[in-house]
């Protein structure tokens, strides 16, 4: 069988129409992934830098989770001591209409009235808790929540005991069932101390979820850019490679056609010395 001879403009034209289908197969490829950079081939720089970023993102937004469930957590606590403020108000009431009765059997009544919130007290306590964690309970639990992805930075959400018992609110069932002027006194006093304790004990979680929806909204805000950034490395610009796999057909077709016309002029020497 004779070798094929190709003239240096058909080949030529052969090396084009290859070049261009390779690259209209990328621009194809790019189209259908959104990716400029899919692999360290396309660009090692670029793709390893896009996957760190990309990476971090993934750590944050697993972390920025955490800290959404912690926000809830501190709030069910501060929604507790907001109800517990209204039971201790309640219980000043019943106090206060004690000291201002002389009946001892009125006294008894609004005495047992008095225990009963504090009971509900203590039993609201036990509920406010959020996914596993209660920051008011006997012995609360404390939060540890963790900001970065090395766990270096994170805030400690101390519990506060808010039952009635001494190591809480310090608030004691009502003596002598208010039989005397100084057992209500005494009562009141307690109470007035608890809401004061109350009120520190508000301010302080409500400074701490302060700062956890701080970090939240920064977590957001950094998983935004490092994922814009990644894909600012990564991403195709289907406008851009649109008109580039036109561009590149255009330049195919016209290779195609280049080389037809360089056969026919081939065959046309040929010809001549048939």
């Amino acid at each position: 069988m004779a070798d094929v001879t190709l003239t240096k403009a058909v080949r030529q034209n052969l090396l084009t129409l290859q070049r261009s289908s390779g690259l209209i197969d990328r621009t194809q490829d790019r189209l259908a992934s959104g990716l400029r950079v899919s692999s360290p081939v396309d660009d090692a720089g670029a793709f390893f830098t896009a996957r760190a970023l990309s990476n971090r993102a993934d750590d944050f937004s697993k972390l920025r989770g955490d800290i959404d469930v912690s926000i809830s957590t501190v709030n069910a606590a501060l929604d507790g001591i907001d109800a517990i403020t209204e039971l201790v108000e309640q219980a000043r009431g019943l106090a206060n209409n004690a000291k201002a009765t002389g009946s001892l059997t009125e006294r008894s009544t609004l005495a047992k009235q008095f225990n009963d919130i504090l009971t509900q007290i203590d039993n609201l306590t036990k509920d406010a808790s959020f996914n596993g964690t209660n920051l008011l309970k006997a012995t609360p639990d404390n939060l540890v929540v963790t900001f970065n992805e090395t766990g270096t930075n994170t805030l400690t959400v101390t519990g506060l005991d808010s039952t009635t018992a001494a190591t809480g609110l310090n608030v004691a069932n009502a003596a002598n069932n208010f039989g005397a002027a100084a057992n209500i006194n005494v009562a009141l006093t307690a109470i007035g101390n608890a809401l004061t304790e109350l009120r520190t004990n508000a301010s302080t979680l409500g400074s701490n979820s302060t700062v956890l929806q701080t970090r939240l909204n920064f977590s957001d805000s950094l998983i935004n850019t490092l994922q814009d950034g990644s894909g600012k490395l990564t991403l195709a610009d289907l406008n851009e490679e649109s008109a580039n796999l036109l561009a590149l057909q255009t330049r195919q077709q016209l290779g195609i056609n280049s080389l037809a016309l360089a056969s026919q002029s081939e065959r046309g020497i040929l010809a001549l010395f048939g």
